[in-house]
């Protein structure tokens, strides 16, 4: 099969060319820059240059990949993003995840489509969520609504297409926030991440090599729809700090009233620290016939 990759070279990405490269496909990925066109030829990916924002210029690509299936895990998130500036600091993701995805679908013709979403935007309610929950609406967080809205763009784009959207969880390996040198552990090795009200989000977690395989067993398989690639542990976030402040060396986590922490960094952060609901990957190892490698965050998150 010829793949085509919006992302190659992000946390998903990397992990993912070798796999698709080792399973016998032709893998090509979108490059906007000459560092990601080497990057990509040093991968073994065929690189095609486009701004996956520019339409004609995606359309060209698309031909001269001429892909039986596409992969959209295009991103700009921020290493270390300020919750606070969240709109502003994401509205580059949210444009490739509405507009980005529109081009990449109108190009692919009837190919086999394959996107990335989250697993962490459900309404906050008890218990996990799985794929019938709805995504946040009661109370969502101003600076977090414009994201949702790209969410929800590029589900709704790819769903209707027949393709299929995979949510995955907070992500970890090399590249990501819970790498041993990406934002979250710092802060957790600095003591720079309290636990808001009582650290109550409950996070799902999804290692970059299974968020991989869950791409490449979507390739093969006529699935449609929206499916959480999560792990089989999800935690409150007061556990998970717990334990990685205590891998990295850093204090325990100290703890901060919500409405005190409201001023510091906004209604998301404080959702995002103490209301996120965890998700139910029983749906995704039924219909892609896919099991984590990593089944708990406990073994490596932050190492």
């Amino acid at each position: 099969m010829r793949v085509l990759i919006a992302g190659a070279t992000g946390v998903i990405g990397r992990p993912l060319v070798p796999l698709l490269r080792a399973a016998g496909h032709d893998v090509a990925g979108l490059a906007r820059s000459d560092r990601a066109a080497d990057a990509l030829t040093a991968a073994g990916a065929r690189p095609v240059r486009a701004d996956a924002l520019d339409a004609e210029a995606v359309r060209r690509a698309v031909g001269e990949a001429a892909p039986d299936a596409v992969v959209h895990l295009l991103t700009a998130i921020p290493a270390d993003p300020n919750p606070r500036r969240m709109r502003a600091e994401f509205a580059p993701t949210d444009r490739l995840r509405d507009e980005g995805t529109r081009n990449l679908l109108d190009a692919a013709g009837g190919a086999r489509f394959v996107a990335q979403s989250i697993a962490f935007a459900y309404q906050p309610a008890p218990g996990l969520a799985d794929e019938d929950a709805g995504l946040w609406t009661d109370g969502t967080p101003r600076q977090f609504a414009s994201a949702l809205d790209a969410v929800r763009s590029l589900e709704r784009q790819v769903t209707g297409a027949g393709g299929v959207a995979l949510r995955f969880g907070h992500l970890y390996g090399d590249g990501s926030a819970w790498a041993p040198d990406g934002a979250m552990t710092r802060r957790l090795r600095d003591g720079k991440l309290p636990l808001v009200g009582g650290g109550d989000a409950v996070y799902s977690f999804t290692h970059a090599g299974d968020a991989a395989s869950a791409v490449v067993a979507a390739l093969d398989r006529p699935v449609g729809g929206v499916l959480n690639v999560v792990d089989d542990d999800p935690a409150p976030l007061h556990e998970v700090a717990g334990v990685v402040a205590g891998r990295v060396g850093g204090p325990a986590p100290r703890r901060l009233p919500a409405a005190l922490a409201r001023l510091a960094v906004g209604a998301w952060g404080v959702a995002y620290l103490n209301e996120l609901r965890g998700a139910d990957n029983a749906r995704a190892r039924l219909r892609l016939d896919w099991r984590p490698r990593h089944t708990t965050w406990r073994d490596r998150l932050g190492a």
